[in-house]
């Protein structure tokens, strides 16, 4: 008697089991992906907020070196490179270069402001006035 036994074959995934794996990506895919972007822009929002905020301390030590804030004419440069006719000045007054929005914009700076003796803002991601959610301007006062 003798036994003929089958060769085995290595079995490889089906269609079938593929297309299901696959939907199992999409849907966890499609649920996470939005709420992961959603918090990269939080962090842009805050990472604004971080440096409007080390930017008023500088124009505060800078104010009180000089005896007042930078005009708009020199803006927020007056914390980095002394200005001409400014005797007093004792800075730089940031650490590091003049960085700007996390959004890659430059920040506005207007002295006198509108809203206190200066107005200091990022535009937000869309880089223009007003706005909603990330495109919103983030503003120090």
């Amino acid at each position: 008697m003798t036994t003929c036994a089958l060769p085995l074959r290595p079995r490889g995934f089906t269609l079938l089991e593929l297309l299901v794996v696959m939907v199992i990506i999409g849907l966890l895919a499609g649920y996470v992906g939005p709420k992961f972007f959603g918090q990269i822009g939080k962090s842009e929002v805050k990472a604004a907020r971080a440096q409007i905020d080390a930017f008023t301390k500088a124009l505060d030590q800078y104010r009180l070196d000089t005896g007042r804030y930078p005009s708009t004419e020199q803006g927020l440069q007056a914390l980095m490179t002394r200005p001409a006719d400014e005797p007093k000045w004792a800075g730089p007054y940031l650490s590091k270069t003049l960085p700007k929005d996390p959004w890659g914009h430059d920040y506005q700076y207007r002295s006198p402001g509108e809203h206190g003796e200066y107005d200091l803002l990022s535009w937000g991601k869309d880089g223009r006035p007003g706005g909603d959610g990330e495109d919103a301007d983030i503003t120090s006062w």
